[in-house]
């Protein structure tokens, strides 16, 4: 079964920076993808960034050119860098990963940028 682990939430003012990162416990999950997505209470769970194995990435237009999404690549582990932040960036921040045998998400980190 795999686990994910999720850290780096927090409070931080408009314009400032934080770091998320997801680690995947579990050996042989078979992982070829991880990403972040979020939510709000107004809105459904959206992607915000998302890296393949194989480099591809992708981003969510609202965070594109602020956010930026890298792997460790001993481990299945994924780094979101946050970017000059705004308040409408204010969410729960889930890491999801998948496998050939499933989607695996995280229980979510908690993003709170202050105007």
């Amino acid at each position: 079964q795999v686990q994910l682990v999720e850290s780096g939430g927090g409070l931080v003012q408009t314009g400032g920076s934080l770091r998320l990162s997801c680690e995947a416990s579990g050996r042989n999950s078979g992982i070829f993808a991880m990403g972040w997505y979020r939510q709000t209470p107004e809105k459904e769970r959206d992607l915000v960034a998302l890296i393949h194995w194989s480099g591809n990435t992708r981003y969510a237009d609202a965070v594109r050119g602020r956010f930026a999404i890298s792997r460790e690549k001993v481990k299945d582990a994924v780094h979101l860098q946050m970017n000059t932040l705004k308040p409408e960036d204010t969410a729960i921040y889930y890491c999801k990963a998948q496998s050939p045998w499933g989607t695996y998400w995280g229980l979510g980190t908690q993003v709170t940028v202050s105007s």
